[in-house]
């Protein structure tokens, strides 16, 4: 918001904060609707390797995410953002194993099919299913693709202090080459592999091996635990910040700080505030709360990407550039740049009906707060 107030000036900053901080919370209730999807798929797994393959295992995610929300309201005591640091190492870490296993073992399956699921010919594929539901379908699977390159609105939150025409280069290109490495490979071996009977959270689709299916989501529980944080802090700073400022008072009961020690082995200490630990502690449930209500997986990934995409990803820092670089309209970058930004927005327009479609289809056979995975 700093940055688009200095460069685009204030009537822009308060849509870009809707956007930027709506993203942030739909992220953590995507994280916590994922984590209890891939938590209930170690328990199916283990039920089908007792019981067989063909067994009835169903698993209730509402416990899941019920804990979830409790292990984040914990970690959410974290003071800022710079204390979990080593959070951020072990997301990134984590995501890197559950990527490379399901790649691997999509490969595997591919290789053992000897042919490939999936076809060139995308409109003949899921003939069971009607032509309207495969529009709406490839509409949402945009969203999807959008919702991987969010990572804009949290750019300049952990940016490098070092001169941005070359750190930030260069952490933006790598970042943006393994994302696109990593999707393209595992969207195109995965509709090998599955065709269109691939599941939208790719990992529920594999059984065997059990104990490396079993890693690999507990990668990505691992992953989405300490990843909440990262999206959570910036939201829990933005809020404190604006409260402290309107109230002015620094030294009220909200405010102050409060001292817990612990008398072990050491001696340890916990600050907090009694604004932290009551609005975010509220936060957390909330948003577990909504989480429980709408575990729509890939709808709710595809809305987030697509109402996001197109404002974060493309607009806003398109035409921060352009006053930064001084380019003038009807430049040929300029056109260029419009072209490229109109092409984007109608990417976000149609995975935005595409979403919403698969959101009201599910709704048709969803119980609020009943989550069967």
């Amino acid at each position: 918001m700093d940055a688009v107030r200095a460069l685009l000036g204030p009537k822009h900053v308060l849509i870009s904060g809707i956007m930027q901080y709506s993203m942030l919370w739909g992220i953590m209730i995507g994280f916590t609707i994922t984590t209890a999807i891939s938590t209930a798929t170690i328990k199916r797994s283990a039920c089908f390797h007792e019981k067989g393959a063909n067994a009835k295992c169903k698993v209730s995610g509402n416990s899941y995410m019920l804990a979830f929300g409790a292990l984040e309201i914990l970690l959410s005591q974290f003071p800022n953002l710079e204390k979990v640091t080593f959070l951020s190492v072990i997301s990134t870490l984590t995501s890197l194993a559950y990527a490379l296993i399901a790649l691997c073992l999509s490969i595997a399956k591919f290789s053992i099919q000897h042919e490939a699921k999936g076809t060139i010919k995308v409109a003949m594929a899921g003939e069971d299913l009607a032509t309207s539901t495969k529009i709406w379908q490839v509409f949402q699977a945009l969203g999807n693709i959008a919702f991987s390159y969010t990572y804009s609105m949290l750019l300049l939150e952990i940016q490098s202090p070092q001169a941005e025409n070359k750190a930030m280069k260069r952490v933006t290109l790598y970042a943006i080459g393994g994302t696109a490495l990593f999707y393209t490979s595992l969207g195109c071996m995965g509709y090998a592999a599955f065709g269109a009977d691939v599941p939208g959270n790719y990992l529920t689709g594999f059984y065997k091996p059990l104990w490396l299916v079993d890693i690999a989501n507990l990668a990505v529980i691992i992953h989405l635990i300490v990843g909440y944080q990262v999206f959570a802090q910036t939201i829990f700073a933005m809020n404190e910040k604006s409260l402290a400022t309107r109230w002015q008072a620094h030294g009220s009961f909200f405010n102050k700080i409060y001292t817990v020690r612990l008398q072990c082995k050491q001696d340890y200490s916990f600050q907090f505030t009694p604004s932290r630990l009551l609005l975010r502690t509220g936060f957390v449930i909330f948003t577990t709360l909504v989480a429980m209500m709408f575990p729509f997986f890939n709808a709710i990934l595809g809305l987030l990407g697509s109402i996001s995409f197109w404002p974060l990803t493309v607009y806003f820092p398109l035409n921060m550039y352009m006053v930064q670089a001084n380019i003038k309209r009807g430049d040929s970058t300029w056109i260029m740049f419009q072209v490229l930004s109109l092409l984007c927005l109608v990417v976000s327009l149609v995975s935005v009906i595409g979403s919403v479609a698969g959101m009201l289809e599910h709704l048709k056979h969803a119980q609020l707060f009943h989550i069967n995975l």
